[in-house]
């Protein structure tokens, strides 16, 4: 009898902001087997005493080095049999950006993939990466088991993507640069799990703050599940949970079935 897990993905934009802005009570009311927050942009000694009554999880986190900056965690029904906090290479590791739990039957890396607006050299940060990441979910590839990567890959892969493709061409987050590493992985067999089911436009996971860009529906989709096309067949559903609030970005989510 096959197991069926729903997880979760979701930028917070600030754990401790969403916090009030009813967070545990949509966990509580929602109940994913997994959750992978991006943005949490907290310090160990920050983390909500609130999420004590969130009951059956266990907790992982991983902390930027700069107060009040990137970082990420993990809610899990499951304990993982290991965890690992970071690609093994000091310059992408101290921003807390990766969290990598492995199961008996599956690998899934949580991450908050870089911003490239900032300036050229943080772009190329953005673009090595996404290189180092490229390695490690081929190499996880290659030991047999399931490979899931989500998180907030801060790209709009298409045009479909976002709702004003030209106007943004020479926009981070939309440059051709960026966007062929989607199409790389693609082309290397990593499936992108909405897509499996959602071929229609105007779906978006995130819309910025100015302009009253979420009401109007203005946004990009740049939150993912990624998993290998050999695990193709075990992805039940996915969907992005716009009705939810709470953040500038709201939760993609990933069903799918282990042996």
């Amino acid at each position: 009898m096959d197991l069926h897990l729903n997880l979760w993905s979701w930028n917070v934009n600030g754990l401790r902001a969403v916090m009030n802005k009813d967070f545990a009570a949509t966990i509580r009311r929602e109940q994913p087997d997994w959750l992978g927050l991006q943005e949490t942009k907290l310090q160990q000694h920050q983390i909500p005493p609130e999420l004590e009554e969130l009951k059956g999880y266990r907790f992982y986190w991983s902390h930027a080095e700069r107060k009040g900056y990137s970082g990420t965690a993990v809610l899990s029904k499951i304990e993982p049999l290991e965890l690992s906090y970071g690609f093994g290479l000091p310059e992408f590791d101290n921003e807390g950006r990766i969290i990598r739990c492995d199961y008996d039957s599956f690998i899934i890396y949580n991450i908050y993939f870089p911003n490239g607006q900032m300036n050229d050299e943080r772009l190329d940060y953005k673009l090595r990466f996404y290189d180092a990441c490229f390695e490690r979910m081929e190499a996880d590839r290659a030991g047999g088991k399931m490979v899931i990567v989500t998180g907030d890959y801060n790209t709009a892969h298409q045009e479909i993507d976002l709702a004003n493709p030209k106007e943004n061409e020479k926009t981070s987050g939309f440059l051709p640069i960026e966007r062929a590493w989607l199409d790389k992985i693609v082309a290397a067999g990593w499936v992108d799990t909405f897509r499996l089911f959602h071929p229609e436009p105007k779906r978006y996971s995130w819309w910025s703050y100015r302009a009253g860009a979420r009401p109007r529906n203005v946004g990009w989709r740049i939150d993912y599940f990624f998993v290998n096309a050999e695990a193709r067949d075990r992805v039940l559903d996915a969907d992005i949970r716009d009705d939810i609030m709470g953040s500038d970005h709201c939760p993609v989510t990933l069903r799918i079935s282990l042996p």
